[in-house]
């Protein structure tokens, strides 16, 4: 768990450097609302599956399709592509969005909040490297 905050404190440094004022006061609170997600999820690189599978490269990332990570059928079924509007509808709602997932977010539901989350989380290509702007 210590390797991931981490791994998450030194990805948020360099998304803060290479990020203008604005952005990067959105995307330092993504970061720090990414700390509500740690405890299935992780990003950046070495991130790893874990309770929930990495999130590096979700943006354009067909739902249920990291390698190695054990979803369940109704994930692995989800005609869904994250972007910012599925991701959205997703984190307000999962079970609403895909039946059957086992996954429940809580804690982040405002739209600010969900859009600093995603502004953060795009970033991250799927190697998680951060992507050039």
């Amino acid at each position: 768990m210590r390797l991931s905050a981490l791994r998450l404190t030194l990805a948020g440094g360099a998304l803060l450097a290479a990020s203008g004022t604005v952005l990067a006061q959105d995307l330092a609170e993504g970061a720090r609302l990414f700390n509500k997600c740690l405890p299935c999820h992780t990003v950046g690189r070495g991130a790893s599956n874990g309770i929930g599978p990495v999130l590096n490269g979700l943006d354009g990332r067909k739902a249920g399709s990291v390698a190695g990570y054990s979803y369940t059928d109704a994930h692995r079924k989800a005609v869904i592509t994250f972007n910012e509007q599925t991701f959205r509808d997703y984190v307000r709602d999962p079970r609403a969005q895909i039946p059957g997932t086992l996954m429940r977010m809580t804690g982040i539901t405002s739209d600010k909040e969900i859009a600093e989350l995603w502004a953060y989380l795009k970033r991250f290509a799927p190697d998680g490297s951060i992507k050039k702007p």
